[in-house]
């Protein structure tokens, strides 16, 4: 049996830019120390290793060139290591890896619903922004995010270009505090209000397992295609080389066969719970 090829060195990215978004989420600009990786398409995710600590893959929130930014919350030993970066300071950085949104086969001429939980708006924000760069190629866009609490919400200064763009967006919480005037409830209820032909549109999702399920169904009741309905899930990958097998889900491996697959591959699988 050949052996399999060992995971490409990472190359060395520096911090020049950070922004804090909410109380343990930041999202952190990376520009090449050197050459740089191959270009990125929205969707795909880079591996990125805290030096000294280990590396986690993390999904591109914008794309600009050769500059990679993540949005990045910090829930364990390497993510809060990243999370910490200030500007300056260099990580390692491979990929670019998996599958992508892939807008121009499933998307072209369509109505658009965006449908996002929580952090699951980062990896969909470079999604939101190439169909607000070309407009005429899509029909309506509806964005719909969810939040624990407003203190979650991320992107919250995208939001408002959004709007301004064209874009129907429509944000709801779980938790509301005081000064919340907006929705609250799951993001599923905000589906009644936006605007899209379900015979002719295509739906991105991302964000926990339950929402993506129950979304995914409904948009179906409602008589969207499964084939277009894509979702980007993330579940334990760790190598992103298809070496460990962390990532599988019954016969997929997130890492080389996602993270973003349609419905018609996932809802199977999705019934299984993730350990």
């Amino acid at each position: 049996m050949t052996a399999a090829a060992p995971a490409p060195a990472p190359l060395p990215y520096r911090v020049v830019g950070r922004k804090d978004e909410t109380a343990d989420t930041a999202e952190i600009v990376l520009e090449p120390v050197a050459s740089a990786l191959p270009p990125f398409v929205s969707g795909q995710f880079a591996m990125v290793y805290a030096f000294g600590v280990g590396d986690i893959p993390l999904s591109l929130s914008r794309i600009s060139g050769s500059r990679l930014t993540h949005t990045i919350r910090a829930v364990g030993a390497v993510s809060g290591a990243l999370h910490g970066l200030r500007t300056g300071e260099t990580v390692g950085v491979r990929g670019p890896f998996g599958t992508s949104w892939d807008l121009t086969t499933t998307a072209a001429g369509r109505d658009l619903v965006i449908v996002a939980g929580g952090i699951g708006l980062a990896p969909l924000r470079p999604l939101v922004h190439e169909v607000l760069a070309l407009p005429q190629r899509y029909g309506r866009l509806n964005v719909l995010i969810g939040a624990r609490t407003p203190g979650d919400l991320i992107c919250t200064r995208d939001i408002d270009r959004w709007r301004e763009a064209g874009a129907r967006v429509q944000v709801t919480v779980d938790r509301p505090d005081d000064r919340w005037q907006g929705d609250v409830g799951v993001v599923t209820a905000l589906l009644d209000r936006a605007r899209f032909d379900p015979a002719e549109a295509a739906a991105f999702l991302c964000g926990p397992e339950v929402m993506i399920r129950v979304t995914a169904r409904d948009l179906v009741h409602r008589g969207l295609a499964p084939d277009r309905i894509r979702m980007s899930l993330e579940r334990t990958m760790h190598c992103g080389t298809v070496h460990c097998g962390h990532c599988q889900l019954g016969p997929l491996l997130l890492c080389r066969d996602g993270p973003v697959v349609d419905w018609t591959r996932a809802e199977a699988l999705l019934a299984l719970r993730e350990l």
